[in-house]
């Protein structure tokens, strides 16, 4: 299942870069005990205002993927920090297509 919750969490974008936070490399890890998904993620930068933003879409978008899940838990994390290079090659190429230089 945290395969199927990876794929999903592609539909959750980035509110400021047009990427999903996926291809972003916003997202660490995807585990799932006891019927609750525990999704470790980073931002950014740490003060990014969007931290609610990103934990309540996540939430509502795998609870509602998932039904069979009684919670989604969102743990941010900064180490390690984030960087442009987490940016995924599908990522990378879809930025450049938009004009980013990445």
């Amino acid at each position: 299942m945290e395969r199927e919750i990876l794929e999903a969490l592609k539909e959750v974008k980035d509110p400021e870069i047009p990427l999903d936070i996926v291809n972003l490399g916003l997202v660490y890890g995807v585990k799932v005990k006891e019927g609750v998904a525990y999704i470790e993620m980073t931002l950014t930068v740490p003060g990014c205002p969007a931290k609610h933003f990103f934990a309540e879409h996540v939430r509502q978008k795998i609870l509602e993927k998932f039904p069979q899940l009684r919670d989604v838990v969102v743990e941010f994390v900064f180490e390690p920090p984030w960087t442009k290079e987490k940016i995924s090659e599908e990522g990378r190429e879809k930025l450049r297509r938009m004009g980013w230089d990445v």
